[in-house]
């Protein structure tokens, strides 16, 4: 470990893991009375700064869930464009450890590309479940390049999260497996939804934040 830092406010605990591919950075939420830990990656276009980790972040630590928000090294490192999967995996595998370090049960979770990286080391690594936001289902304009074996290989209880019209896939497509599917409606990938949309933006997220909560109280305990 290569040590930790205090910081003010909510987040509680930054905290630097060494892994073999760099160093990666978790942001702990802590919940007062815990049960489990959700750990969430990040996607390859974007950091822990994304709407629906923050949304989490903020909401499931009052009902019982801490919330480490995790940066993959090529992150941390500043870097603009994410490694091969191998790579990903390998930091994921790396910060496990110190996710499991509370002694509470952990859901493995990530928004889009740090979802594949859930569903790839789930049964591996113990995760109790899987959390996928913006599960990447293909290239956009390619579904032929289907990912979905990557989902239906989780091994766990596993939810995904996706937008409406995201291009990545979108809800109709997924094929059906023991996974649930929530559609947040009118979303894209990042859940944003357009102006027009009949719900603002606000009511996308707590779409997002309530199917996350419903289906964690669902889990077995």
């Amino acid at each position: 470990m290569a040590g930790t830092t205090e910081t003010a406010g909510t987040a509680g605990t930054i905290r630097t893991v060494e892994t073999d591919a760099g160093t990666a950075r978790i942001t702990w939420h802590p919940a007062p009375r815990a049960r489990l830990v959700l750990a969430v990656g990040h996607g390859a276009g974007g950091g822990i700064e994304a709407r629906d980790l923050r949304a989490l972040a903020r909401d499931l630590p009052g009902h019982g869930v801490t919330v480490a928000l995790v940066e993959q090294p090529w992150r941390v490192a500043g870097k603009k464009l994410a490694p091969a999967p191998k790579t990903l995996d390998a930091g994921w595998r790396g910060l496990w450890p110190a996710l499991a370090e509370p002694g509470l049960p952990v859901i493995a979770g990530g928004r889009s590309a740090g979802a594949r990286v859930a569903c790839r080391t789930a049964r591996e690594l113990g995760a109790t479940a899987v959390l996928a936001l913006s599960f990447p289902l293909h290239p956009p304009g390619r579904p032929e390049r289907s990912r979905a074996d990557e989902l239906l290989g989780a091994g766990v209880p596993t939810l995904v999260v996706q937008g409406g019209n995201d291009p990545f896939g979108k809800p109709a497509e997924f094929p059906e497996g023991p996974h649930r599917l929530v559609e947040v409606a009118y979303g894209d990938h990042g859940f944003a939804v357009p102006k027009r949309a009949p719900l603002g933006q606000d009511e996308a997220l707590g779409a997002v934040t309530d199917a996350v909560r419903v289906w964690i109280a669902s889990l077995p305990r």
